[in-house]
């Protein structure tokens, strides 16, 4: 029995998350720009180029979600989902680019002299209020992800993850400028921010690596023992499965069948696919099915 596709057509609420997320995104970015340009805080101004990348992301998103639609058609006959996954790629591009920015801009800075940051306390109540705002939906575009088993949410909740951590450095700069008056401060704290917008992008990217190379989602000695218990199956071979498991998972194998009539063999299949449905839920099997009479010992696939 094949999963329903509507049960797993989950894009408009990823893309009522996203539109949310756009609003938060751009309100947060606007505040930072204000704050870096009045303050002349070059971190601060580094952070709120990350908060760019927020928003062009959540902009990505919504085009790559409308895309990713789970239905076959005749032109994408395993369906869409991989837009998805290419959405996430340009989340990591866009991290990149941040990256490259903030390191640029601090090391201008430590052969340049410019005027000196200035910080009220006006200033760090904002940019505690933007902090909110950013761990809200950092939870937010997790804990929806994780349930609708979204790439570009998850992805997307990574990266204001970063942006928190980014918020919270740039913050702890600009109140020890504000205190002590540490000027340097702001130059050196561009690099970790530079830092972690980098493996933040990095880990979006490992992330998403898999799906688009069709690695291996299941390991094949698993899904033979799934597939032997099901009664009338004598053995599985070739097996083969690409994807991402709890998103979408593709398994091909061989199957031996002690049946011999055609009905038998179907039934003992659907069985099969039943049985990993079940386990793997989404899931589409085709299967090769042979006579009892035949053996092989090729679980799956060698490197010649």
């Amino acid at each position: 029995m094949q999963p329903s596709l509507k049960e797993i057509d989950h894009r408009p609420t990823v893309q009522r998350v996203l539109l949310i997320t756009l609003v938060l995104n751009l309100l947060v970015m606007v505040l930072k720009a204000i704050v870096g340009w009045w303050t002349g805080s070059l971190s601060l101004l580094a952070d709120a180029l990350h908060s760019v990348t927020d928003s062009a992301n959540n902009i990505l998103g919504l085009i790559t979600s409308r895309l990713a639609s789970p239905y076959p058609d005749r032109d994408h006959p395993y369906g869409h989902q991989k837009y998805e996954a290419l959405g996430a790629l340009g989340v990591a591009a866009f991290l990149g680019v941040a990256c490259f920015t903030i390191l640029e801009g601090a090391i201008r800075r430590l052969f340049q002299s410019e005027e000196a940051v200035t910080i009220q306390a006006t200033e760090l109540w904002l940019l505690l209020l933007v902090l909110g705002i950013n761990i809200f939906v950092a939870f937010y575009e997790r804990r929806v992800g994780r349930r609708v088993r979204s790439p570009i949410l998850i992805a997307d909740a990574q990266h204001t993850m970063s942006d928190i951590w980014v918020t919270i450095t740039v913050l702890a700069g600009l109140v020890g400028i504000w205190i002590w008056n540490f000027q340097w401060l702001d130059v050196v704290l561009a690099f970790p921010v530079a830092f972690m917008v980098f493996w933040s992008g990095w880990s979006v990217l490992r992330s998403n690596l898999p799906w688009l190379v069709d690695e291996m989602a299941i390991a094949p000695e698993a899904i033979r023992d799934v597939v032997l218990e099901v009664p009338g199956v004598v053995n599985c071979h070739s097996i083969a499965s690409r994807g991402v498991l709890g998103r979408q998972v593709f398994i091909e194998m061989h199957l031996i069948v002690n049946a011999q009539d055609v009905t038998t063999a179907h039934k003992i299949t659907e069985a099969v696919e039943a049985h990993l449905e079940e386990r793997y839920s989404p899931v589409r099997v085709n299967i090769h099915v042979e006579p009892p009479d035949y053996s092989s010992d090729q679980i799956s696939y060698e490197q010649p």
